[in-house]
């Protein structure tokens, strides 16, 4: 397995070294970068005084160190950045495809933060005129913690609250803590974990589930325990423990480097790359009401015996999407019934042939599917399927599972497919230089 990267990025006055203790824990299973935000750890703001700047600086951190597994963890401000982020990523952004997931941390929505409008005008006054008085970084720390920090944890936070620069400081809490960006960041197809603090308050449990989780597909909400807003400085062990089990089994999954290369480059489309992206996320589970779990189980058990060393329940699952969705080719046998009875009826059979076809031995499926295959059969009773149709039904469900399995783009990285890297530049796309047998072109995968 590839050795993924994490993008760190902190808090609000916070800086790259809010990360340090997480980073220990962690040690050398991840390659972390630990950013500061432009206007924080004593950099200056320059003109990255609104959201879009942020993620355009981000992006750039990202895309000129070219990881082909990586992680954007995002804590409070840092999480809004993340997010738009990944919606770039979502859109086919060039340089973003190697994106295996999203992890928040405390983090900010997409939407306006919550904030009481009385905090907000208090913190404002503190670098109205500039840098805060001291009193005031460390009322901030203290406020934002459970238990107050200790020693040189609290001392470093404190003197980056110190070395803020204010116009950053007043940017965030006057507009980018307030910017609508909840319709761009919809529908994110990426992996992500949700962290809340157990003592947090606007930004608490709460908060995330109703204000960050909703934009991701697949997100997880968990709670951290004797934290309130400073996690990574608060409970780094526990933080550093619950990135690497939850970002480790992703990072398997990833599509291999030399594909996500790939992927990236300038002759891929746009909408080509994002199609792949969001073929490549995994499937949403299906209700028991549109796909009862036996049936899933009978899915898998086929998808097994058919496509051996695909994922069994991964690809039974993309077959129900297609099953429930009534998606097919636009062909079925004119001796069978509609699609939804034809499947119906023939994995009715199966299951009552066998007394439960997802439960009996792999060389016993086998053999039955083979007997279906060959109209040799011996019908269960009440079936609706004579031999030449459950044949039929046998031949369209090979091409299914066959013709699912080989839409992924992780079965295109093992079988070297590249021919979707055409198309970058519209009727001025590259193309192919090599059109004889045996050779391929320098940007062309292995074979």
């Amino acid at each position: 397995m590839q050795r993924p990267t994490l993008f760190l990025l902190h808090s609000l006055g916070a800086s790259h070294r809010e990360w340090d203790a997480v980073q220990r824990v962690l040690g050398n299973q991840f390659e972390c970068v630990a950013l500061d935000i432009p206007g924080f750890g004593g950099s200056s703001a320059g003109s990255a005084t609104d959201i879009d700047a942020l993620v355009d600086w981000l992006q750039q951190e990202v895309t000129v160190r070219s990881p082909t597994c990586w992680f954007a963890v995002g804590h409070s401000m840092g999480g809004k950045i993340v997010s738009l982020l990944a919606a770039r990523s979502r859109d086919g952004v060039q340089g973003l495809a190697g994106l295996a997931g999203v992890l928040l941390v405390a983090a900010s929505p997409p939407c306006p933060e919550p904030m009481q409008e009385a905090r907000r005008a208090k913190m404002l006054a503190w670098f109205a005129g500039g840098p805060p008085a001291r009193a005031d970084a460390e009322a901030f720390i203290d406020a934002n913690t459970h238990r107050p920090l200790q020693g040189a944890s609290r001392e470093a936070a404190i003197l980056d609250v110190l070395r803020t620069d204010p116009i950053a400081w007043r940017a965030w809490l006057r507009k980018g803590s307030r910017e609508h960006r909840q319709e761009e960041a919809a529908h994110l197809h990426v992996p992500a974990l949700i962290l809340a603090g157990a003592e947090d308050g606007d930004l608490g449990e709460a908060a995330q589930r109703a204000l960050n989780a909703p934009h991701y597909v697949h997100a997880a909400v968990d709670i951290v325990p004797d934290a309130a807003h400073l996690i990574p400085v608060e409970q780094p062990e526990w933080l550093a423990h619950r990135i690497a089990a939850w970002a480790l089994p992703l990072a398997a999954r990833a599509l291999p480097p030399t594909f996500i290369q790939l992927l990236d480059a300038e002759r891929v489309a746009p909408r080509m790359r994002a199609r792949l992206l969001a073929r490549h996320a995994k499937p949403l589970p299906l209700s028991e009401s549109a796909l009862p779990a036996r049936r899933l189980g009978m899915l898998a058990a086929l998808a097994a015996r058919l496509v051996p060393g695909a994922d069994a329940d991964d690809l039974a699952l993309r077959v129900g999407h297609a099953l429930v969705n009534h998606e097919s080719d636009g062909w079925r046998f004119a001796d069978l019934p509609p699609d939804a009875d034809a499947w119906a009826q023939a994995l009715d059979q199966l299951d009552a042939a066998t007394n439960g076809f997802s439960t009996i031995a792999p060389a016993a499926q086998h053999a039955l599917l083979e007997q279906v295959q060959r109209q040799c059969v011996d019908l269960p009773p009440g079936a609706v399927l004579d031999p030449a149709q459950w044949a039929f039904w046998f031949e369209d469900a090979r091409a299914l599972f066959a013709r699912t399995w080989m839409s992924l783009p992780s079965t295109w990285a093992s079988i070297g497919y590249d021919g979707f890297a055409v198309g970058g530049k519209g009727a001025h796309s590259p193309g192919y230089e090599h059109t004889e047998a045996g050779v391929i072109d320098a940007w062309q995968l292995p074979c």
